[in-house]
């Protein structure tokens, strides 16, 4: 007898944490776009103090993303990258996305450019905004947005 009972708690427990990881499951993969402009910028004076002007920073996105799956990101900044004049850092947000932040970038001027790279994942249209924090402070940004297609249907 009592290893039957001991057997029902097992698949009690069993059931209980099938249950529980499922739940989790579902919670996590339905998750719907959270990120708005205002997160977004929210996000951007978390990371960076200050007010970022327009220049330095050059954007390179499509302005029309056929593949929203793996929409391709240039990001540079006019930057000597010496001691006294040199990028810290770089934000990339996008305000359509389920969490407004895409990347963070840290450069020294050992560095000798600052330019990165990547895949942005899209699911619809949206502003790409960049931030550069440089080492006196000052901010830089530049904003693209790219509209997502669906099926290459046009968006």
């Amino acid at each position: 007898m009592t290893n039957d009972l001991a057997m029902n708690r097992r698949r009690v427990l069993v059931g209980a944490l099938g249950m529980t990881a499922a739940a989790a499951l579902t919670a996590i993969a339905a998750r719907p776009a959270a990120a708005t402009p205002e997160t977004a910028k929210q996000l951007l004076q978390t990371l960076a103090k200050g007010e970022p002007k327009e220049g330095r920073v050059t954007l390179k996105a499509p302005e029309i993303a056929e593949n929203g799956n793996a929409v391709p990101v240039t990001v540079s900044v006019e930057s000597p990258m010496t001691d006294k004049d040199h990028v810290k850092a770089l934000h990339i947000v996008a305000d359509g996305n389920p969490n407004p932040g895409v990347a963070s970038f840290f450069f020294t001027p050992l560095a000798g450019k600052c330019e990165v790279q990547l895949r942005v994942r899209m699911a619809q249209t949206q502003k790409i905004v960049c931030v550069a924090e440089m080492s006196d402070g000052t901010l830089w940004s530049a904003a693209r947005e790219v509209k997502v297609t669906i099926g290459g249907c046009g968006g």
